[in-house]
């Protein structure tokens, strides 16, 4: 491993007394030595005044106390955490401990380092550090890796199928992403994925969010350029109820465990074949408006009856005006196009995957699709189907696992 770069490892940790002794001992094991990690102790000041969180605060100063007592070079502590050193106002959260982190690292890295996400309940095997090294330095262009995930099952059944649900959600939706070929079919995880230094200078750095901060910043990393979307190691993030983000992971297990899924719908794929076909008539675009279903969504978003006239203005050959069109027509834009045509056609979860496995995967059967059901369906037959779509999606990366 030669001539490869230095990985600085971002960890934002806030009451994580049981998982960050796993996480120092994963890395201690790590095949690949050059490696700092940079871990950020954080909860908002206040906390320390009020009777409900103040126990919390005493964990983090647990936490700061091991790291601290520690004295390993690879390890640098931002403390957000101590009395008067914790977040006041509205920068507080996971975003803008990931910012503080990540923004630290670039002033002291070298640009062909490289910025690795993680979070404290997410474990790994010695050779994942190695593996983002060796990957990315076989892409030195591209702006960011994806890495592959996969979520242990708990040992509590109503979390096992929440998080089951919740997977076969993103893994349908990804891979209806990649069969119509945009550019955003990647999977946003703040535990699953590693940026160049000279990437996250180039971007302008990450925007805090106080909650899906990862999709935002690699929304904007694939803007930038290449993506790369598979690695020869996962990660294995914890499935655990959790309320500190406002969604994700932890949230929608907790509405899905009260049977709300509303927000994580499985979505007919006709809609998806509706974003693919006007993908395909994108170019038409530069010469005269059409409508489409996607034009017509973007009519609405914007107010402009040719939402496509300004970048055609911009634009000095199709090609340059077909990709001001993707990022127009952006990963957050297709998802809330989406949520509204799904509004307007409905149909069941459990129909539209079906009708979705009988169209574009044969191969696999349902033990009975006339009755499956997310909440009465056994949790093994929901766990077979989870890891199918898990391999569908690492072949469906095999053919060329770099977005462009």
């Amino acid at each position: 491993m030669t001539n490869l770069p230095h990985i600085y490892i971002a960890l934002p940790v806030m009451d994580e007394p049981e998982w960050l002794p796993v996480i120092l001992s994963l890395l201690g094991k790590q095949n690949f030595s050059r490696f700092t990690l940079v871990v950020c102790i954080n909860q908002p000041d206040a906390w320390w005044d009020d009777p409900s969180t103040s126990a919390l605060c005493e964990t983090n100063a647990l936490s700061l106390a091991l790291l601290n007592g520690l004295r390993d070079f690879r390890i640098e502590v931002i403390d957000k955490s101590s009395k008067g050193a914790g977040w006041t106002g509205k920068r507080h959260g996971v975003g803008w401990a990931r910012k503080t982190i990540m923004d630290h690292i670039s002033r002291e890295a070298g640009p062909t380092d490289i910025l690795l996400s993680l979070d404290a309940d997410t474990v790994f095997s010695e050779n994942y550090l190695g593996s983002v090294a060796e990957t990315l330095a076989a892409y030195p262009k591209a702006t960011a890796l994806s890495v592959p995930y996969f979520h242990p099952l708990p040992e509590d059944r109503v979390a096992a199928r929440a998080i089951l649900r919740y997977e076969i959600y993103m893994r349908y939706y990804v891979l209806n992403l990649w069969r119509i070929r945009s550019p955003y079919a990647f999977t946003a995880l703040g535990s699953a994925m590693a940026v160049p230094v000279w990437a996250y200078r180039k971007v302008g750095g990450m925007t805090p969010k106080r909650s899906g901060e990862d999709f935002y910043f690699l929304q904007k990393l694939r803007k930038a350029g290449g993506l790369i979307c598979r690695n020869s190691e996962c990660v294995f993030p914890a499935a655990r109820f959790s309320s500190r983000v406002f969604f994700g992971t932890g949230p929608a297990m907790i509405r899905g465990a009260q049977g709300d899924w509303k927000s994580y719908p499985i979505y007919p794929f006709r809609l998806f074949d509706e974003i693919g076909e006007s993908y395909l008539r994108f170019h038409e675009l530069y010469s005269i408006f059409t409508e489409t279903s996607v034009t017509r969504f973007l009519q609405k978003q914007t107010g402009d009856e040719d939402p496509f006239e300004t970048l055609r203005k911009n634009a000095t050959d199709v090609k340059q005006f077909v990709k001001a069109c993707h990022e127009k027509f952006d990963g957050l834009r297709i998802l809330q196009f989406l949520k509204q045509r799904q509004k307007e056609v409905g149909g069941l979860d459990e129909e539209n995957l079906t009708e979705w496995l009988e169209m574009f995967c044969p191969g696999f059967q349902l033990r009975d699709k006339k009755s499956f059901s997310f909440t009465e369906s056994s949790i093994e037959e929901l766990d077979e189907l989870r890891n199918f779509l898990f391999w569908e999606e690492e072949k469906s990366r095999e053919s060329d696992l770099l977005l462009r």
